[in-house]
């Protein structure tokens, strides 16, 4: 059976929070909840923060990186997180390491971490701003695009994790989120083409460029959005930043495909002629 780290020890906090619960039914077993249900909300994305009810944790780094790897790997062993954190320590110090991290963090914020023994996980009333990009990008997939379209290319625009960290581990991560989020975008622009919500098309495209400036499908859905819209200088204006990159950054040029796609653009009345 799973039980909160340090449970048999209460602190003079964590008291009061179980003292509140039982005459309040926002507060569940010692944790004060928000109006979504959740004890905590941890996010990820633009900059790491936790909240309790509506306060701010102050974490130190440490402990925000066990956190943090239990919120992107779930549930795991204590010798994957102790390989995870601390690669460059022997055994025996990284267990001790991960130790003094669970008591303080256990004793700072309790209820947050769930001990199963040789497992450590979060608990179920953490709410992680990643999972709910991660589930976003799942039904895109899925289902394609439903919904507001605004709103899902915000959340998605806005979805940087970590950034300023430099673990391999949280790299690794961030590298597969811009991809996803690439493809996300990509679904978007497609989906919004067929509609012929060209003003999506373009702002989606445009974030796909954002993140990856060499990526030819995002521009080639970009210029036809703005075809479609009659911006023709602005399809070319496109093109010429995205050849001037790929020259600078490569040595190469682009594609047979999105060169000829551009020089029909070219021809069209208030077009600037590219070179």
């Amino acid at each position: 059976m799973t039980q909160a780290i340090d449970s048999p020890r209460l602190t003079a906090e964590s008291h009061s929070y179980i003292c509140s619960s039982s005459s309040d039914p926002r507060w569940i077993l010692g944790v004060p909840m928000g109006n979504d249900g959740y004890g905590f909300q941890l996010s990820l994305l633009q900059s790491w923060q936790l909240l309790r009810g509506t306060d701010i944790v102050h974490v130190a780094a440490r402990q925000q990186r066990l956190i943090t790897a239990l919120a992107i790997n779930g549930p795991r062993p204590r010798g994957f997180l102790v390989g995870l954190l601390w690669p460059e320590c022997r055994e025996p110090r990284a267990l001790e390491s991960l130790r003094v991290s669970i008591h303080l963090i256990s004793r700072q914020v309790p209820g947050l971490l769930i001990n199963g023994g040789a497992v450590l996980s979060l608990s179920e009333l953490v709410d992680v701003d990643l999972h709910r990009v991660r589930a976003q990008i799942r039904e895109l997939s899925r289902a394609g695009l439903n919904g507001n379209v605004a709103s899902c290319l915000h959340q998605l625009r806005d979805a940087d994790l970590l950034p300023g960290w430099y673990d391999d581990w949280v790299l690794f991560e961030q590298s597969r989120l811009r991809q996803d989020r690439l493809h996300a975008f990509q679904i978007i622009a497609r989906e919004s083409l067929k509609r012929c919500d060209c003003d999506s098309a373009v702002a989606a495209s445009e974030a796909a460029l954002e993140i990856e400036p060499l990526y030819e499908s995002a521009l080639g859905l970009l210029i036809q959005a703005q075809r479609q819209q009659g911006n023709y200088a602005a399809a070319v204006q496109a093109f010429e930043k995205y050849q001037a990159k790929l020259d600078e950054d490569m040595g190469l040029v682009p594609s047979d495909a999105i060169r000829r796609f551009i020089a029909d653009i070219s021809s069209q009345p208030g077009a600037k002629r590219t070179t």
